[in-house]
């Protein structure tokens, strides 16, 4: 289930339960988990929500999806606000375009909203993607077949009354790792979604080349301590740059609104955090792991 207001290419939250299932491996309790990628953040609001972890991180470097994180907890009443009055329609997607494409992205409330408002109306949730519907407004799905107002109200109120426990970053990767992870690495767990190797100029603003994904691998290995996992398309230079931890593929059954399946690559830090098949079977009816 998605709790997450946002949604976003490459999503992760339908993995939630296996996320739980690793915790639940682990020898202490995970208080504190982290997304250095967050995104839609989808599986740190689930395992907040949901009671599992104490304290989610958060750390996005688009200034425009930090926005959006830090106005949901320091300004939510004028979020909710924005999002209850402002119309959904095509000359208001103008209007919110131009907030998100003339920002000169330091953080405000209007850039979040019109980050959310971008994101629940255009196709896929893809920020730099045209309008549902088209720009003319004549497909069968209109501007606001993603903008249910009530609903996503109910998980902004729902996630604001966790705001204490939110830890919103806007730091490059990196960075993130060697500044801030240090004030939460005891007890935490943290679950690395980077861009794409393939797509990730496609998908999103701070897509990566190939010597950031290098350095990415260097910098986890040098600076982080505690337990983790990550997850990437399955491409043979990914195999060749984690060649040293453990790999599996996984294969995502997706819902029946969303036929087909998704076969992506995880990686684990140690071998204790893999599912042996019997938990896969009883606990992730969803999501086939397999060797590679």
């Amino acid at each position: 289930m998605n709790r997450s207001p946002l949604r976003y290419p490459g999503g992760k939250s339908s993995i939630t339960p296996l996320i739980k299932l690793i915790l639940s491996k682990k020898d202490n309790r995970t208080t504190t988990y982290i997304e250095p990628f967050a995104g839609g953040a989808g599986v740190a609001i689930n395992l907040l929500l949901d009671g599992v972890v104490d304290n989610i991180v958060i750390n996005d470097y688009d200034k425009a999806i930090y926005s959006f994180w830090r106005a949901l907890k320091e300004q939510t009443d004028d979020l909710i606000s924005l999002i209850e009055d402002t119309p959904v329609n095509i000359e208001e997607w103008y209007k919110q375009k131009a907030i998100y494409s003339t920002s000169n992205r330091k953080y405000s409330l209007e850039l979040g909203f019109a980050t959310f408002f971008l994101n629940r109306t255009n196709r896929s949730g893809i920020l730099n993607a045209g309008p549902i519907g088209g720009y003319s407004q004549s497909d069968f799905y209109k501007i606001d077949a993603r903008y249910n107002k009530p609903m996503l109200v109910e998980r902004i109120q729902s996630i604001a009354t966790k705001k204490k426990s939110i830890f919103i970053y806007n730091k490059e990767v990196r960075s993130f790792l060697t500044q801030i992870l240090p004030k939460f690495q005891e007890n935490a767990f943290i679950y690395f979604d980077p861009p794409y190797f393939v797509n990730g100029k496609r998908l999103y603003k701070n897509f990566f080349v190939e010597n950031d994904h290098v350095d990415i691998a260097r910098s986890i290995e040098q600076n982080v301590t505690c337990d983790w996992v990550m997850t990437y398309d399955d491409e043979t230079r990914i195999r060749s740059i984690y060649s040293n931890y453990v790999m599996r593929n996984y294969v995502l059954n997706y819902s029946a609104a969303n036929k087909g399946k998704g076969t992506e690559l995880i990686i684990f830090k140690s071998s204790k955090l893999v599912p042996n098949e019997l938990e896969i079977r009883n606990d992730l009816p969803r999501l086939a792991i397999s060797n590679f």
